[in-house]
C-alpha cells in the first residue's frame, strides 16, 4: 500500500521565529561564553572569536580562532561524517601575502600525544604552492598554480572567509576576486560590498551568500539558504570547543553521529515485469522547512542532493502522455503547492545543479498530497498499484507523485 494520500497539515512557525529560537537555545546547549571582566578571555575586538555553524536545527561545525597581524590560529571540531578535531596555523606577510599554512586533523578520543590522522603544510615556492601531506604514514607533495595572495579552502569552514571580508573592508574596495585553493587547484571566490553592514560571497558553483559584517568588516552572520549548502553561520564570542568535540564524540559513540551531509539513496522495483531503479541523493530535514522554503515553489529542484537523480527501465513506460523508452535518464522536479512537474532528462552522468533543457525527454504533471507524519530525509519509492506503478518523492510533510504504466 503506498502512502500518497491528503492530510490537513498543522499551521508552521515562522522561518524568523525559528532561527531566533535556534540562536537563543544555540548558546544553551554548547556552551557559548560571555564577555566577562576585562583581560578575562579575549573578545572579538581583540582578534578572538568564535563560528558556529548550523545546518537546519543540528550543529555542524564550531571554530576558535584568532586573527593577528601576521598569523591565524583556529581550532574546529567538524562533525561530518564523524567528530574531528582541526587545528590550523596561517603565516602570512604584514603586507596579508601567504607565506605557510598547516592543517592538522585529530581524532577527539585519542590519547593527548597521539599523532594526527592527516597534516597538510602549504609554502609558497615561486609562483606555485608546494602542498605536501601526511597521512596513514605516507607523505606525498604536489604543487599547484598559486598566489601569495590565496587563502585556504576549508569545506564547511568559515574562518578564511573572514579574513577575505575583512582584506576587502579595509581596502574600501567594492569587490575582489579572492583566489582559494585546495590540493585540486585554485577558485576565485567574489566578494561585493553591498552596504556597511552588508556584503556578499559568491562561491564558483553552489552560489551566493550573503553576510552580515560589522564595523571592521568581521564576519557577523552567513546565510547560505541560496546556495546548495544551505548553512548558517553565527558568531558568538566564544565555545567550548574541546569540550565539545569529547560530547560529539559521545555522540558519535553512541550512534547519534551527525552523519553524511547527504548520502546515496537507491530505490528499486519491479512493476509488471519492468525493472525499475532509481539513484539519488538523501538530504535530511534537520528541522529546516522544506518545500516553498529549502525548496523554493516554482524553481527546478534536483530532486535529492549532490549528484543528480539517475532513472533506469529495461521496460519501455508510459509515463502521463509522454513514452519513455527502456534506458538511463536523470529526474528533475518543479514542485509546485497544487503539485509541479517532473522532469525526465536524457543526460546522465552530471551533478545534480547540472540542467540542460535541450536534454528533456519530456515533462509530466505531477500530484502533491500531505503525509500522517514527517518524514526526515528525502525518500523516492516506486510502487505497484493495480493500475501500473507510482513514483513517489517523499519528504517532511509532503507526498508527490506520478502513475506510469508498463508497455
Amino acid at each position: 500500500m503506498h502512502v500518497f494520500s491528503t492530510f490537513r497539515a498543522a499551521p508552521d512557525f515562522s522561518p524568523a521565529l525559528l532561527m531566533c529560537l535556534a540562536a537563543f537555545f544555540l548558546c544553551l546547549n554548547l556552551g557559548c561564553e560571555t564577555p566577562q571582566e576585562e583581560g578575562e578571555m579575549e573578545t572579538p575586538e581583540a582578534g578572538g572569536a568564535a563560528f558556529v555553524t548550523l545546518l537546519g536545527d543540528d550543529t555542524l561545525a564550531v571554530e576558535q580562532f584568532v586573527h593577528g597581524p601576521e598569523r591565524t590560529e583556529a581550532t574546529v571540531v567538524l562533525r561530518t561524517p564523524t567528530t574531528t578535531v582541526r587545528r590550523y596555523v596561517l603565516d602570512t606577510t604584514p603586507e596579508g601575502a601567504l607565506q605557510r599554512f598547516e592543517e592538522t586533523v585529530h581524532d577527539p578520543t585519542a590519547p593527548a600525544d597521539a599523532p594526527p590522522l592527516s597534516r597538510e603544510v602549504v609554502t609558497v615556492e615561486g609562483d606555485s604552492l608546494r602542498i605536501e601531506t601526511t597521512a596513514d604514514g605516507t607523505t606525498q607533495t604536489q604543487y599547484i598554480e598559486g598566489g601569495e595572495q590565496a587563502l585556504p579552502f576549508l569545506d564547511m569552514i568559515h574562518w578564511p572567509y573572514e579574513v577575505m571580508l575583512t582584506r576587502l573592508y579595509a581596502a574600501e574596495a567594492d569587490s575582489t576576486a579572492q583566489p582559494l585553493f585546495t590540493a585540486r587547484g585554485m577558485q576565485p571566490f567574489v566578494v561585493r560590498r553591498l552596504a556597511p553592514d552588508s556584503m556578499t560571497i559568491t562561491h564558483p558553483f553552489r552560489g551566493t551568500m550573503g553576510v552580515r559584517v560589522d564595523e571592521k568588516g568581521q564576519l557577523v552572520r552567513l546565510d547560505a539558504g541560496a546556495t546548495t549548502r544551505k548553512l548558517i553561520v553565527e558568531r558568538v564570542p566564544s565555545v567550548d570547543v574541546e569540550g565539545l568535540a569529547q560530547s560529539f564524540a559521545a555522540r558519535d559513540a553512541g550512534g547519534r553521529s551527525f552523519g553524511p551531509l547527504s548520502s546515496r539513496g537507491n530505490a528499486e522495483a519491479v512493476v509488471d515485469g519492468a525493472k525499475i531503479t532509481v539513484d539519488y541523493g538523501v538530504p535530511a530535514k534537520r528541522g529546516r522547512e522544506i518545500f516553498g522554503a529549502l525548496v523554493p515553489w516554482g524553481e527546478i529542484w534536483r530532486t535529492g542532493a549532490n549528484r543528480a537523480t539517475h532513472f533506469t527501465t529495461d521496460r519501455t513506460l508510459q509515463v502521463g502522455d509522454l513514452t519513455v523508452p527502456p534506458g538511463e535518464y536523470t529526474l528533475y522536479t518543479i514542485p509546485q503547492p497544487d503539485g509541479g512537474t517532473l522532469i525526465i532528462n536524457q543526460q546522465t552522468g552530471q551533478g545534480g545543479t547540472t540542467y540542460n533543457e535541450d536534454q528533456d525527454l519530456g515533462r509530466v504533471p505531477l500530484r502533491i498530497g500531505k503525509l500522517p507524519e514527517s518524514v526526515e530525509v528525502f525518500t523516492i519509492q516506486i510502487q505497484d498499484t493495480p493500475e501500473g506503478g507510482l513514483l513517489e518523492l517523499l519528504w517532511d510533510r509532503t507526498a508527490f507523485a506520478v502513475p506510469f504504466t508498463v508497455q
